[in-house]
């Protein structure tokens, strides 16, 4: 018998060689090799058969319909995906275990097969009682969606050229497998087999198919890293485990914008869309207390408004402590470094803590100003007022720097009942709002005098 010929295969960026390596030449990372048989290679005819066939297209000839994205019912979902389903698209969607993945695309599948679109969902990880089970949870006991139970994606193909659906929902990725492919289901090999077959079929039938992918500890998608390379758009389920809301954020979209972010709250009758972040965000806030302020991020065209959270004591130590939770950490010593140069505040003998409520994550520049204040504000023991919001970035020299977008941050606050805004006086300049009041700060001075 031929001997089987195995290659090392990269964990992390699907790098292949012929022997193991400690580190891997393409990505840097340490010990990311694994030992798995090579893929046989299938007969596709002569090089200058193929040559024959192919035909270039020039691009005035190319039709581009309008009606070429399909809308799922659910608002949040569309704007992730840049105005709905783009036609022949490949969606990877990724998260913790748990998370509302499966829910969410059994969710847009009801919605779809209500709409007498023909969707098509394969599990090879529930049977057909479970996912049955799953369906009556969100009240879709009786309907016209076509399940199927199987992993093996050459039958997986038949189905699939026989019954022609427009929708194709893959849960999951890892348990698919070839068998032309000699490794494991999940092994570098079966995933990136898999995906290049299922990538074929969306683009060569028009199909969209969707493909939900485990992650791993670190928080990316289980398997080589050219899977989210070889697929169209990319989603990430972002959310605590103790929280009930979950994010759903881009991190690839070839048809649409990757700021943007859908929310949703988990209940009993599945995910639900959270049409107002800002006031679900703001739920619980106290009132009254030091150290906290409402300031506005955008996360692409959306404003948000999230409280910022600041408590500052005297330590006993030697090295004071500093945490930062839902923001950078990097971005709040610097913060805490401007505040004691500029405004002469000893913060060198105090632990510093700041977070950002809600476990919003925010990272943006805009934010600097709101985490100033609650420092502060917490420093002196003084409250801030409810009805104020702060947006500005600034910067070593204790300047406040004009932040984008910040009109719309306005009216979102003005929208909210706020009434007082704290912004660059580059942007206050530029805005004219009536119903709220805009205060302008050039450095950091001028925000001293205003408290």
């Amino acid at each position: 018998m031929a001997k089987v010929k195995n290659v090392f295969y990269c964990k992390e960026c699907g790098y292949e060689s012929a022997k193991w390596v400690g580190q891997c030449p393409a990505c840097k990372e340490w010990n990311s090799f694994v030992e798995e048989p090579v893929a046989k290679k299938t007969s596709g005819g002569s090089v200058k058969d193929r040559r024959v066939q192919v035909e270039p297209t020039r691009l005035s000839n190319v039709d581009c319909e309008a009606d070429t994205r399909i809308m799922t019912e659910i608002g949040e979902l569309d704007r992730v995906l840049g105005g709905g389903i783009v036609i022949g698209s490949l969606v990877l969607v990724g998260g913790d275990p748990g998370i509302g993945k499966s829910t969410l695309l059994l969710q847009m599948s009801r919605d779809l097969a209500r709409k007498n679109r023909n969707v098509l969902y394969i599990s090879g990880e529930e049977s057909l009682k479970q996912i049955k089970m799953r369906a009556s949870r969100l009240n879709y006991a009786q309907g016209d969606l076509l399940l199927l139970s199987e992993t093996n994606l050459d039958l997986i193909e038949a189905a699939i050229e026989r019954i022609k659906p427009e929708v194709v929902i893959i849960d999951s990725i890892q348990t698919m497998f070839r068998e032309d492919v000699g490794s494991a289901p999940g092994s570098v090999s079966q995933v990136r087999e898999t995906t290049n077959s299922l990538m074929k079929i969306a683009k060569g039938m028009g199909i969209s198919i969707f493909i939900v992918g485990h992650v791993t500890k670190e928080g990316v998608v289980a398997g080589p890293r050219v899977l989210e390379h070889m697929v169209d758009t990319v989603l990430y389920f972002e959310g605590d485990n103790h929280a009930s809301y979950r994010i759903l954020r881009a991190v690839k979209n070839r048809f649409g914008s990757t700021n943007e972010i859908g929310v949703f709250e988990m209940r009993n009758i599945g995910l639900v869309e959270v049409a107002n972040p800002s006031e679900y965000m703001l739920q619980g806030r106290p009132e009254g207390e030091s150290g906290s302020i409402v300031t506005c991020a955008m996360e692409g065209t959306r404003p948000i408004m999230v409280e910022v959270q600041a408590l500052v004591c005297h330590t006993n130590f030697n090295m004071p402590r500093r945490t930062a939770a839902g923001t950078d950490y990097n971005r709040v010593n610097l913060l805490l470094a401007v505040v004691e140069k500029r405004l002469g505040l000893q913060l060198a003998s105090c632990d510093a803590y700041v977070n950002v409520a809600g476990g919003m994550k925010v990272n943006e520049p805009a934010l600097d100003m709101a985490i100033i204040l609650a420092i502060i504000s917490s420093y002196k023991n003084k409250p801030l007022d409810a009805k104020t919001i702060a947006f500005g970035e600034v910067g070593l020299t204790g300047e406040v720097r004009s932040v984008n977008q910040a009109e719309q941050r306005v009216l979102e606050a003005k929208k909210m009942g706020y009434e007082v805004c704290v912004l660059p006086q580059v942007n206050k300049e530029l805005i004219e709002i009536k119903g709220i009041q805009l205060v302008g700060i050039k450095t950091l001075r001028d925000l001293l005098q205003l408290l």
